[in-house]
């Protein structure tokens, strides 16, 4: 049984900031920015842009671009952030509203910046143990831009979060696009480095506390998270590429395209050529910044509209989200080959 993708929407918010206007509310050189964060200028979310609304507005062109209706749909998976709309609730079941998938049953799921990986390979895998599943929707919204204090040294690697939203249609014995194996680790030795301090349970939200902005993202050991964490990330990134590979059958050199998330550049450039790959085999998000679960699939159409990729080519997808947890999956796209 095959699963492959027959659907991708995608949601850009029209505002941007740039890298000089980062440069100057950080109070950093913009050369620092642009070079070494790699941020020409970011999405930003409008007013009305809300997290789960622009996952309604991606899923909405995915499912145009399937070609279905949307009470084909058996299943939603909403793989989108928790600072959304509203703390405590269902995005999936907001989306089959919306988009009148009545046939439908819904759920959320997290794994951070990870989430789109994990989305894809848990869809897969319901296909498999439930033979009645047919067709599943994948979407998610970002705007995380929200939880960013610029003068706040800590978080200054996140000062790349934007804002957007993206979606994904899969479907049983499809011909074409066709999603191979998936590999993903997690390691819970940074799960409290990179939190929102106050809101939760441990430390109730308080008008002092708000006063104070401490709902936004912080770091809590800044400089042992980075010493524990930069080698381990390149690392892993490397893994999950290649085991991700192996799974599905194909080798490193068969490797045509990397959908990576947005992140420092020299980062970007390490892997690629660690798999001996150019600048064209993937697309470096400097002028959209790091729209967490969204990044893959921005990368997925941008590189197809640019025609980057082609029938045959073997396409691999991959993630790292903070807690911390990193994965790859792995595309055919085009045409199923004998």
């Amino acid at each position: 049984m095959n699963v492959g993708i027959t659907g991708l929407g995608v949601y850009l918010p029209k505002k941007r900031m740039t890298g000089e206007e980062i440069a100057r509310v950080a109070n950093i050189p913009v050369n620092i920015v642009k070079t070494k964060m790699g941020i020409d200028e970011k999405t930003i979310a409008g007013d009305d842009e809300h997290t789960v609304q622009m996952a309604i507005w991606a899923a909405k062109e995915a499912i145009q671009h399937a070609n279905i209706s949307p009470k084909a749909i058996d299943v939603i998976i909403y793989f989108g952030e928790e600072h959304k709309e509203y703390p405590i609730w269902t995005a999936a079941i907001k989306i089959q509203e919306e988009i009148g998938a009545t046939n439908a049953w819904a759920f959320d799921i997290q794994l951070r910046c990870g989430t789109a990986i994990l989305a894809m390979k848990l869809a897969k895998s319901l296909m498999h143990s439930d033979k009645n599943i047919q067709t599943v929707l994948l979407a998610g919204g970002y705007r995380n831009h929200d939880l960013i204090d610029y003068e706040n040294p800590r978080t200054r690697f996140m000062f790349n979060l934007g804002a957007g939203g993206g979606a994904l249609v899969l479907e049983r014995d499809a011909s074409e696009n066709i999603v191979y194996e998936s590999d993903i680790i997690t390691d819970g030795s940074f799960s409290e480095d990179v939190i929102v301090p106050v809101g939760g349970t441990k430390q109730p939200l308080t008008p002092f506390l708000l006063e104070q902005g401490l709902f936004r993202l912080d770091v809590t050991d800044p400089e042992g998270m980075k010493q524990r964490l930069e080698q381990k990330s390149l690392d892993n990134f490397i893994k999950v590429i290649r085991n991700s590979l192996m799974k599905s059958g194909f080798t490193e050199s068969q490797l045509s395209y990397l959908a990576m998330l947005h992140m420092k550049k020299s980062a970007h450039d390490y892997v690629l050529k660690v798999f001996d790959l150019q600048d064209e085999n993937s697309i470096y998000l400097s002028k959209y910044g790091h729209i967490g679960q969204i990044d893959q699939i921005l990368s997925l159409k941008l590189a197809l509209e640019e025609g980057k990729i082609k029938d045959g080519d073997v396409v691999t997808l991959v993630s790292a989200g903070i807690g911390y947890a990193w994965g790859a999956i792995t595309v055919q796209w085009g045409k199923q080959r004998g």
